[in-house]
Protein backbone atom coordinates (compact mmCIF):
# COMPACT_ATOMS: atom_id res chain seq x y z
CA UNK A 1 0.00 0.00 0.00
CA UNK A 2 1.03 3.33 -0.64
CA UNK A 3 1.39 6.08 2.28
CA UNK A 4 0.22 9.23 1.37
CA UNK A 5 1.37 12.30 3.71
CA UNK A 6 -1.71 12.69 5.78
CA UNK A 7 -0.97 8.71 6.46
CA UNK A 8 2.00 9.76 8.67
CA UNK A 9 1.56 13.46 9.71
CA UNK A 10 4.29 16.29 9.68
CA UNK A 11 6.73 14.79 12.34
CA UNK A 12 6.98 11.91 10.20
CA UNK A 13 8.12 14.00 7.13
CA UNK A 14 10.28 16.33 9.14
CA UNK A 15 11.84 12.80 10.58
CA UNK A 16 12.25 11.28 6.55
CA UNK A 17 14.39 14.24 5.93
CA UNK A 18 16.41 14.45 8.87
CA UNK A 19 17.07 10.52 9.05
CA UNK A 20 18.74 11.68 5.21
CA UNK A 21 20.71 14.43 5.71
CA UNK A 22 23.74 14.35 8.16
CA UNK A 23 23.78 18.22 8.39
CA UNK A 24 20.50 18.51 9.42
CA UNK A 25 20.07 18.93 13.57
CA UNK A 26 16.56 18.24 15.06
CA UNK A 27 16.60 21.57 17.02
CA UNK A 28 14.24 24.86 16.64
CA UNK A 29 16.85 26.35 14.04
CA UNK A 30 19.91 25.28 12.16
CA UNK A 31 22.91 26.61 13.56
CA UNK A 32 25.98 27.17 11.45
CA UNK A 33 29.17 28.23 12.66
CA UNK A 34 30.47 31.42 10.84
CA UNK A 35 33.59 32.21 13.19
CA UNK A 36 35.43 31.24 16.54
CA UNK A 37 33.02 33.74 18.31
CA UNK A 38 29.04 32.98 16.52
CA UNK A 39 27.06 30.77 15.32
CA UNK A 40 24.79 31.38 12.42
CA UNK A 41 20.87 30.80 13.65
CA UNK A 42 18.41 30.11 10.67
CA UNK A 43 14.88 29.21 11.29
CA UNK A 44 12.24 28.67 8.41
CA UNK A 45 8.13 28.96 9.04
CA UNK A 46 4.81 28.80 6.64
CA UNK A 47 1.89 30.28 7.35
CA UNK A 48 -0.82 29.47 4.52
CA UNK A 49 -4.09 31.84 5.38
CA UNK A 50 -6.86 28.91 5.37
CA UNK A 51 -4.50 26.88 7.51
CA UNK A 52 -3.19 29.86 10.20
CA UNK A 53 -4.81 32.80 9.98
CA UNK A 54 -8.59 33.11 12.10
CA UNK A 55 -10.80 34.88 9.82
CA UNK A 56 -10.73 37.74 12.21
CA UNK A 57 -7.53 38.37 12.18
CA UNK A 58 -6.20 41.32 9.96
CA UNK A 59 -4.29 41.63 6.69
CA UNK A 60 -1.79 43.62 9.40
CA UNK A 61 -1.68 41.31 11.32
CA UNK A 62 -1.02 38.62 9.14
CA UNK A 63 2.09 40.24 8.85
CA UNK A 64 2.80 40.81 11.97
CA UNK A 65 2.77 36.87 12.97
CA UNK A 66 4.99 35.43 9.74
CA UNK A 67 7.53 37.55 11.63
CA UNK A 68 6.72 36.50 15.59
CA UNK A 69 6.52 33.10 14.16
CA UNK A 70 9.86 32.67 12.96
CA UNK A 71 11.23 35.29 15.72
CA UNK A 72 10.22 32.46 18.24
CA UNK A 73 12.71 29.66 17.14
CA UNK A 74 15.34 32.37 17.54
CA UNK A 75 14.36 33.11 21.06
CA UNK A 76 14.27 29.46 22.07
CA UNK A 77 17.92 29.01 21.34
CA UNK A 78 18.81 32.53 22.86
CA UNK A 79 19.89 34.23 19.42
CA UNK A 80 20.20 37.42 18.74
CA UNK A 81 18.10 38.52 15.49
CA UNK A 82 20.14 39.12 12.23
CA UNK A 83 17.88 39.60 9.38
CA UNK A 84 14.67 38.76 7.73
CA UNK A 85 13.77 37.08 4.49
CA UNK A 86 10.23 37.67 3.19
CA UNK A 87 8.55 35.42 0.50
CA UNK A 88 4.94 35.77 -0.13
CA UNK A 89 2.24 34.37 -2.73
CA UNK A 90 -1.15 35.99 -3.01
CA UNK A 91 -4.10 35.74 -4.95
CA UNK A 92 -4.16 38.38 -8.32
CA UNK A 93 -7.09 39.73 -7.16
CA UNK A 94 -6.26 40.85 -3.45
CA UNK A 95 -6.13 44.83 -3.45
CA UNK A 96 -3.27 46.22 -3.12
CA UNK A 97 -4.07 48.24 -0.04
CA UNK A 98 -4.48 45.09 1.84
CA UNK A 99 -0.87 43.88 0.34
CA UNK A 100 0.29 46.84 1.76
CA UNK A 101 -1.32 46.15 5.24
CA UNK A 102 0.47 42.70 4.96
CA UNK A 103 3.72 44.60 4.59
CA UNK A 104 2.80 47.10 7.00
CA UNK A 105 2.30 44.45 9.18
CA UNK A 106 5.88 42.57 8.37
CA UNK A 107 8.09 45.72 8.73
CA UNK A 108 6.07 46.79 12.07
CA UNK A 109 7.45 43.19 13.69
CA UNK A 110 10.31 43.39 11.98
CA UNK A 111 10.83 47.11 13.90
CA UNK A 112 9.19 45.11 17.05
CA UNK A 113 12.00 42.73 17.07
CA UNK A 114 15.08 45.06 15.41
CA UNK A 115 15.38 42.46 12.83
CA UNK A 116 15.70 44.25 9.28
CA UNK A 117 14.05 42.71 6.46
CA UNK A 118 16.54 41.72 3.86
CA UNK A 119 15.19 40.21 0.64
CA UNK A 120 12.70 37.79 -0.43
CA UNK A 121 10.33 37.00 -3.41
CA UNK A 122 6.76 36.90 -4.73
CA UNK A 123 4.89 34.67 -6.24
CA UNK A 124 0.90 34.43 -7.39
CA UNK A 125 -1.38 31.57 -5.20
CA UNK A 126 -4.97 30.93 -5.16
CA UNK A 127 -4.99 31.86 -1.13
CA UNK A 128 -1.99 34.20 1.41
CA UNK A 129 0.83 31.84 1.63
CA UNK A 130 3.51 33.74 3.55
CA UNK A 131 6.94 31.96 3.89
CA UNK A 132 9.71 33.63 6.41
CA UNK A 133 13.27 32.79 7.29
CA UNK A 134 14.63 34.58 10.14
CA UNK A 135 18.35 34.76 10.72
CA UNK A 136 20.13 35.29 13.64
CA UNK A 137 23.51 34.75 15.30
CA UNK A 138 24.19 33.35 19.30
CA UNK A 139 27.86 31.99 20.68
CA UNK A 140 26.45 29.24 22.34
CA UNK A 141 22.97 28.44 21.82
CA UNK A 142 20.50 26.67 23.68
CA UNK A 143 19.47 23.18 22.59
CA UNK A 144 16.89 20.93 23.14
CA UNK A 145 18.98 18.30 24.15
CA UNK A 146 21.08 20.09 27.20
CA UNK A 147 18.66 18.96 30.29
CA UNK A 148 20.03 16.12 32.82
CA UNK A 149 18.65 14.77 35.60
CA UNK A 150 17.01 16.58 38.63
CA UNK A 151 16.50 20.18 36.43
CA UNK A 152 13.48 21.88 36.47
CA UNK A 153 10.83 22.06 33.79
CA UNK A 154 9.02 25.59 33.53
CA UNK A 155 7.31 27.73 30.72
CA UNK A 156 7.88 31.49 30.47
CA UNK A 157 3.90 32.17 30.49
CA UNK A 158 0.43 30.73 30.69
CA UNK A 159 -0.74 28.21 28.18
CA UNK A 160 -3.68 27.13 26.44
CA UNK A 161 -5.04 30.85 26.25
CA UNK A 162 -5.43 30.96 22.41
CA UNK A 163 -7.05 27.39 23.28
CA UNK A 164 -10.01 28.93 25.22
CA UNK A 165 -9.90 31.72 22.59
CA UNK A 166 -11.16 29.53 19.82
CA UNK A 167 -13.42 27.96 21.87
CA UNK A 168 -15.12 30.87 22.90
CA UNK A 169 -14.41 33.01 19.52
CA UNK A 170 -13.71 35.87 21.59
CA UNK A 171 -10.01 36.92 19.81
CA UNK A 172 -7.72 38.72 21.66
CA UNK A 173 -4.06 39.86 20.58
CA UNK A 174 -2.64 36.90 22.16
CA UNK A 175 -4.37 34.87 18.98
CA UNK A 176 -4.71 37.57 16.87
CA UNK A 177 -1.20 39.52 17.28
CA UNK A 178 1.20 36.88 19.01
CA UNK A 179 4.49 38.12 20.19
CA UNK A 180 7.63 36.25 20.59
CA UNK A 181 9.31 35.90 23.68
CA UNK A 182 12.62 37.19 22.52
CA UNK A 183 14.18 39.04 25.41
CA UNK A 184 12.95 35.89 27.62
CA UNK A 185 14.85 33.62 25.19
CA UNK A 186 17.92 35.54 25.29
CA UNK A 187 17.65 35.94 29.29
CA UNK A 188 17.37 31.99 29.70
CA UNK A 189 20.87 31.82 27.57
CA UNK A 190 22.54 34.42 29.90
CA UNK A 191 21.33 32.30 33.19
CA UNK A 192 22.15 28.90 31.30
CA UNK A 193 19.00 27.46 30.56
CA UNK A 194 19.81 23.27 29.67
CA UNK A 195 17.81 23.25 27.12
CA UNK A 196 14.49 25.27 25.16
CA UNK A 197 11.96 25.27 22.69
CA UNK A 198 8.87 27.22 21.57
CA UNK A 199 5.53 25.82 22.53
CA UNK A 200 3.41 26.74 19.40
CA UNK A 201 2.84 23.06 18.46
CA UNK A 202 1.32 22.96 22.10
CA UNK A 203 2.93 21.92 25.29
CA UNK A 204 2.59 18.03 25.33
CA UNK A 205 3.90 17.79 21.57
CA UNK A 206 6.75 19.92 22.43
CA UNK A 207 7.62 17.84 25.78
CA UNK A 208 7.41 14.50 23.50
CA UNK A 209 9.95 16.68 21.28
CA UNK A 210 12.38 17.59 24.26
CA UNK A 211 11.69 13.87 25.51
CA UNK A 212 13.17 12.59 22.26
CA UNK A 213 16.68 14.02 22.43
CA UNK A 214 16.95 11.99 25.27
CA UNK A 215 14.72 9.24 25.84
CA UNK A 216 16.72 7.42 29.02
CA UNK A 217 15.37 10.18 31.17
CA UNK A 218 11.79 11.19 31.37
CA UNK A 219 9.92 14.54 31.94
CA UNK A 220 7.57 15.08 34.97
CA UNK A 221 4.73 17.81 34.78
CA UNK A 222 2.39 18.87 37.74
CA UNK A 223 -1.60 19.15 36.82
CA UNK A 224 -1.74 21.93 39.72
CA UNK A 225 0.66 23.83 38.26
CA UNK A 226 -1.08 24.25 34.77
CA UNK A 227 -4.57 25.22 35.81
CA UNK A 228 -6.38 22.38 33.80
CA UNK A 229 -6.22 24.34 30.52
CA UNK A 230 -5.61 22.78 27.22
CA UNK A 231 -1.91 21.38 26.59
CA UNK A 232 -2.82 20.05 23.27
CA UNK A 233 -4.09 22.61 20.91
CA UNK A 234 -0.43 25.33 20.56
CA UNK A 235 -0.30 28.75 19.05
CA UNK A 236 0.76 29.96 22.97
CA UNK A 237 4.33 31.36 21.68
CA UNK A 238 5.88 30.80 25.28
CA UNK A 239 9.08 28.90 25.25
CA UNK A 240 9.30 25.73 27.30
CA UNK A 241 12.66 25.00 28.94
CA UNK A 242 14.36 22.72 32.13
CA UNK A 243 17.14 24.60 34.17
CA UNK A 244 19.72 23.03 37.11
CA UNK A 245 17.64 23.48 40.79
CA UNK A 246 20.22 25.33 41.61
CA UNK A 247 19.14 28.13 39.54
CA UNK A 248 15.16 28.46 40.82
CA UNK A 249 15.78 32.05 42.33
CA UNK A 250 16.67 33.22 38.59
CA UNK A 251 12.86 32.14 37.21
CA UNK A 252 10.76 33.41 39.87
CA UNK A 253 9.18 35.32 36.78
CA UNK A 254 8.17 32.07 35.02
CA UNK A 255 6.15 29.09 35.77
CA UNK A 256 7.98 25.85 36.88
CA UNK A 257 5.57 23.00 35.87
CA UNK A 258 7.49 19.93 36.67
CA UNK A 259 11.04 18.14 36.81
CA UNK A 260 13.36 16.34 34.98
CA UNK A 261 13.33 12.74 36.26
CA UNK A 262 14.75 8.97 35.18
CA UNK A 263 11.18 7.26 34.12
CA UNK A 264 11.78 7.16 30.38
CA UNK A 265 8.12 8.55 30.03
CA UNK A 266 6.68 11.70 29.94
CA UNK A 267 4.08 11.67 32.86
CA UNK A 268 1.54 14.25 34.47
CA UNK A 269 1.06 13.89 38.41
CA UNK A 270 -2.32 14.51 39.16
CA UNK A 271 -3.92 16.68 41.10
CA UNK A 272 -5.08 13.66 43.52
CA UNK A 273 -1.17 12.38 43.70
CA UNK A 274 -2.12 10.00 40.58
CA UNK A 275 0.98 9.76 38.23
CA UNK A 276 -0.11 9.17 34.68
CA UNK A 277 1.59 8.28 31.40
CA UNK A 278 0.70 11.13 28.76
CA UNK A 279 0.60 10.74 25.13
CA UNK A 280 1.84 12.56 22.10
CA UNK A 281 -0.63 14.78 20.80
CA UNK A 282 -0.64 18.33 19.66
CA UNK A 283 -0.74 20.13 16.41
CA UNK A 284 0.23 18.22 13.60
CA UNK A 285 0.36 18.99 9.70
CA UNK A 286 -1.31 16.55 7.05
CA UNK A 287 -2.75 14.50 10.38
CA UNK A 288 -6.64 14.49 10.51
Amino acid sequence: MSLKVSDIGEKDLIKLILDNSKYILQDDAAITSISNFNNLISSTDMLIQSKHFPDEMTYFQMGFKSVTVNVSDLAAMGAEPLGFLLSIAIPRNLLVNDFKEIINGVLDACNFYKIPLIGGDTNEANEIIISGTALGVCDNPILMSGFENGDLIAITGDVGVVAEEFKTKKFTENTLKPIARLKEGQYLKEIGASSATDITDGLISELFLLHAQKPDLGLMIYENTLKNKDLCFGEDFELLFTISKEKEDLIKDFIIIGEVNTSKNVEMTLEDGKTITLENKGYNHFKD
